[in-house]
């Protein structure tokens, strides 16, 4: 059993992605040259989200594609029997290209780094692009490999039998973050 406590409300996740979208167009000037792309599934939901924030701040459209990096994740078991190697066509729908663009890659909770890893691989098998940035509504710690974001929501630091759900209400109905704690067996 998981006791679940609310950390980030609808508004508190409001509040996060419009100071991500300020941060965002001042660190890059701008946000000419830009493109956003959420990972599959709640990242595309912030990437669509972060995209109007910034047409309201700049009065410009920024482009926004999705990646589903499952083929490229190396902690998940794949099915190896087809011989199928893994393309750019299968995980990106990016309605433009990726070479020489600023991509801002979006996600909802970054952990151990391995979903942005793979995120990197689909990304990087699309095109060059000139930089990749990354932004994440929540950061909870335990990284076993060396990335870090460029945009924070909230840090939220967990033990490694905690989780962190994010709730969106394009796909759960209702906007929130919850810290799921396990239980003490009672005895």
């Amino acid at each position: 059993m998981l006791e679940s406590r609310v950390i980030m409300d609808e508004s508190a996740i409001r509040r996060a992605l419009t100071r991500i979208a300020h941060e965002m167009v001042e660190k890059n000037k701008g946000i000419e040259g830009c493109v956003l792309v959420g990972i599959r599934t709640r990242g595309i939901y912030l990437a669509k989200r972060m995209a109007e924030r910034i047409l309201e701040i700049e009065g410009v459209p920024v482009a926004v594609g999705e990646l589903d990096i499952t083929r490229y994740r190396d902690d998940r078991p794949q099915d190896t029997s087809s011989g199928q190697v893994a393309s750019a066509e299968d995980g990106a729908k990016l309605p433009f290209s990726t070479k020489d663009k600023r991509i801002i890659l979006f996600d909802d909770v970054l952990y151990t780094g391995r979903t942005i890893r793979a995120a990197l691989d689909a990304l990087m098998d699309s095109g060059r692009p000139q930089s990749i940035q990354l932004a994440v509504l929540v950061d909870r710690g335990h990284r076993e490999l060396p990335i870090r974001p460029d945009y924070v929501g909230k840090n939220v630091p967990t033990s490694r039998h905690e989780q962190i759900r994010v709730s969106l209400q394009e796909i759960d109905g209702d906007d929130n973050v919850q810290i799921l704690h396990p239980l003490e067996a009672e005895g």
